[in-house]
This record gives C-alpha cells, structure tokens and sequence, in this order.
C-alpha cells in the first residue's frame, strides 16, 4: 500500500518556516510548542535530512529546509482554499441537486414549482428523475425523492408532506353500461384497470369503516404503470380504476370521472420526502427539502 505523504508535518514546518520560531508557530496553530517540535522532527526523521539548524539563539533553515519551504507553503495555501470553497459551498446553496418524484405528481405538483425555487436560488441546478418505479437513492446517486404510498422499513430518513387518498373512478358513460359497484365484491363483473406500481397490484385490498378487510383479483383489459396512462380508456368508459386523487381530481370536479364505493377505501398512504442516511446535508439539498416541504404541506421544515 502506497504511504500517503506527510501533510500535517509539512503544514506544520511551513508554519515554523515562515514565523522562523516553534513557539511562534505554536502560538499560531494553537498547539504546544513541544508538539511543534515533535511534528517537526517526526517529517525530518522520514526524509532524512535536517530541515533546521538550531542554536540557542538561532533557527535558520537549511538548504534542503529552503526548497522544501516554498513548496510546503504552496501546498497550505491550495489546501486553505480547497477548505474555504467547501466551506462556502456548505453554507450558500450551490450546485446540483438529484431530485426523484413519481411521474403523474412530479408533472403536476412539482416540476410547476421548481421555477419559483431556481429563482429563488439562482446557483442551484436540478436534475429531475420522473418515473413511478422506486429508485434506489443511494446506490443511483440521488440527494432526495418523492413518494407516495405507505413506506416499508428503511435506512431512509423520511418525512410526511400530506395524505394522499386513492379512489375507485370510472365514466358515467362505463356505470350506466355496467352498473355502480358498491362492494368490493362486485368488482369481480366489473372491467378494472390495473396500476403496475400499486402496493398488490394483483389484488386490490378494502377496508370499511370498522377497519374490516375484503380483498378481490381485479380484472380488465388494460395495465399501466403509470396512473395518466389508464385516463383515456377511463374517460373512454372502458372500466374502472383506482386512482390517486390528485390524477383525477379535474375529471371529477367537471363529471367525467365519478368514484364509486364510498364507504369502503384502500390504505392511504402519505407523500413523503426520503433522503439517503448520514450527518449534514449540503445547503443546497436542506433548501430543497425546506421549498418542497412548504410548498407541497403547506408547513414550513
């Protein structure tokens, strides 16, 4: 294995260096006089060779001392800068921002919201990731993601933005051919549509008022996995689904879209905000969170 290079050892001699005395060095560095020394000697032990002549009166570089100062200097001064620009990148938010959201919301909540936010923070860019499938925030390199439904276990830190609520909806022009459902029962004579990313798709599961369970295999003759892909054939009549509320809210607020099976619901699930794991988050992820968590709740972080 490589030996990495002394870098506390060379910081240090060209603090000595430039003040010409160890216990001018100590005072700047905030260190004992007997560490400066010890550090010193330590870098003069693995290059063998004296980096100082000293006297009781007098410390002086040598030869070696000389060249080896002017280049231990440069390398403190590129190390201060690499530490103040970090610095300010952590306090000013800047930079890129690796955002994931289902496809249906992140069209119609978010990205409508993020030209307030890039105004706002004009040194922040945002690379957008729209797709119902789940990411894997880590190992895809995302700083936070969206999502809706209820979370399984995770290293993630999550935070709830709002309820989301999912509907059973179809067209009056679908009910007056076939009929309202109004149990869970009575889907199996129905055309349902099917959502690829539901938490079981294959089944869809009910609960009424008393926290009772009934479950049926639905059936039909379309799947998507994405919820705007099954909205033509729902407004065409060709059978029912269960949608998020924010999908077809429009449809239902104008009557193309009705919802049937009032007193019986799926599992609500939340939207919630998940970021990877770990200590403080750059500043321009902590102003994203902060924006998003306003804008989509209503509360501020």
């Amino acid at each position: 294995m490589t030996k990495l290079p002394d870098l506390e050892g060379l910081a240090i001699f060209a603090k000595v260096a430039e003040a010409r005395s160890f216990a001018g060095a100590a005072d700047e560095l905030s260190l004992s006089k007997a560490t400066v020394s010890k550090v010193v000697g330590r870098l003069e032990h693995r290059l063998g060779a004296r980096l100082f002549n000293r006297t009781s009166r007098r410390l002086a570089l040598t030869e070696l001392g000389r060249r080896l100062a002017q280049r231990a200097s440069a390398i403190v001064a590129e190390a201060e800068a690499v530490e103040a620009d970090a610095l300010a990148q952590s306090a000013t938010p800047r930079g890129l921002v690796r955002l994931a959201a289902p496809m249906s919301f992140g069209l119609r909540k978010v990205a409508p919201v993020l030209p307030e936010f890039l105004a706002r923070y004009p040194e922040v860019t945002i690379d957008l990731h729209l797709s119902d499938a789940m990411v894997d925030l880590i190992g895809e390199g995302f700083d936070a993601a969206l999502r809706i439904g209820i979370l399984p276990d995770s290293s993630l830190r999550a935070r709830s933005l709002c309820p989301v609520r999912r509907l059973v909806v179809g067209a009056p022009s679908y009910f007056k051919r076939k009929g309202r459902p109004t149990h869970p029962a009575h889907l199996v004579d129905h055309d349902c549509l099917g959502y690829a990313y539901l938490p079981t798709p294959d089944v869809w599961r009910f609960f009424d008022a008393s926290g009772d369970e009934t479950s049926v295999r639905p059936a039909g003759p379309m799947r998507a996995n994405n919820a705007d892909g099954l909205m033509p054939a729902l407004l065409a009549g060709l059978g029912i689904a269960v949608q998020p509320d924010f999908v077809v809210a429009e449809a239902l607020a104008d009557g193309a879209l009705e919802a049937v099976m009032r007193d019986w619901s799926m599992r609500d699930g939340s939207l919630h905000l998940v970021t990877p794991p770990g200590g403080p988050r750059p500043a321009r992820v902590e102003a994203l969170i902060a924006f998003l968590t306003m804008a989509l709740s209503g509360k501020a972080e």
